[in-house]
């Protein structure tokens, strides 16, 4: 499996340069194309405000997205230009995650970043990561917005390992990243034992998987009755220095409301390395 098609979200955050330039450096080191997405939602104003509004502000509220859609656009194609690869602007406006999700479903992976809360920017779509997580249908590559400082590929990764579904999904999903790391740790929180969990040896089933897939891994496992799953991951990610921590992402879309796993919320919400996540 290669990734032929990476998926970028662009958009007005200070971060959203650098999200870029990772992105295509990946795409060049994978030989893949690079698609950058930027998405506006449509002008809706509630119905008692309607009449009270000039014509005129809608307007300029139109051309301010467009305006940041062309500035974004100039950007993206000047990072492809140096990187050297093959890139394609796609902008969209109406139902973000709508749109998100069906674009990102073209792609092999898709590149989001984090939400940062502390952003007082309307432009900014709150709950992208997640919402792709659960939609896409295939992996998200979620950045801090702290930075990226490890290499995505070549460095120390680390797979939260629960032996469920969405945690198969990821690894399978993530073996691009997985074989060219230089190693890779398979740690399980808390496993169960038995058929309906992780084996007579939590962590080890999975690791020859991957073994035998050329990846470097290790396995371990811990019980830490007294804290949280996501808590041990985090601790666990700063102690080895993880520059990659691949990962199930737990919930389910019902209608319009995202219900999402307390386990990837946390893990999202105080990442400080970039998150791979499927569903």
């Amino acid at each position: 499996m290669a990734y032929k098609t990476i998926l970028v979200s662009c958009d007005t955050a200070p971060t959203s340069d650098k999200r870029i330039e990772t992105a295509a450096e990946l795409a060049r080191n994978t030989g893949a194309h690079l698609v950058g997405l930027f998405l506006r939602s449509n002008v809706v104003l509630p119905a008692y405000l309607e009449a009270g509004i000039s014509p005129d502000l809608i307007t300029l509220q139109e051309k301010r997205g467009k305006d940041m859609a062309a500035k974004g656009k100039t950007a993206f194609e000047a990072i492809c230009n140096r990187a050297g690869i093959s890139g394609e602007w796609r902008e969209a406006q109406g139902d973000v995650y709508d749109l998100a999700a069906m674009n990102a479903r073209y792609a092999d992976l898709t590149i989001v970043g984090q939400y940062d809360n502390k952003l007082a920017d309307p432009d900014i779509i709150p709950d992208l990561p997640e919402t792709l997580a659960l939609r896409a249908g295939g992996p998200v590559l979620v950045l801090p917005h702290i930075g990226v400082r490890g290499p995505l590929l070549g460095g120390h990764a680390m797979v939260g390992w629960n032996a469920g579904r969405e945690a198969t999904r990821a690894v399978n999903d993530a073996l691009p990243f997985l074989q060219a790391a230089k190693q890779v740790t398979v740690l399980a929180v808390n496993p169960r034992a038995g058929a309906r969990g992780h084996g007579e040896d939590p962590g080890a089933d999975i690791a020859l998987f991957l073994a035998r897939h050329g990846v470097k891994v290790t396995a371990s496992h811990t019980v830490a009755r007294e804290d949280d799953p996501a808590e041990v991951l985090l601790s666990r990610m700063a102690d080895l220095n993880i520059d990659l921590l691949v990962m199930g992402a737990y919930g389910h879309s019902r209608l319009r409301e995202l219900v999402i796993g307390g386990v990837t919320r946390k893990i999202l919400s105080s990442m400080t390395a970039p998150v791979l996540m499927s569903h």
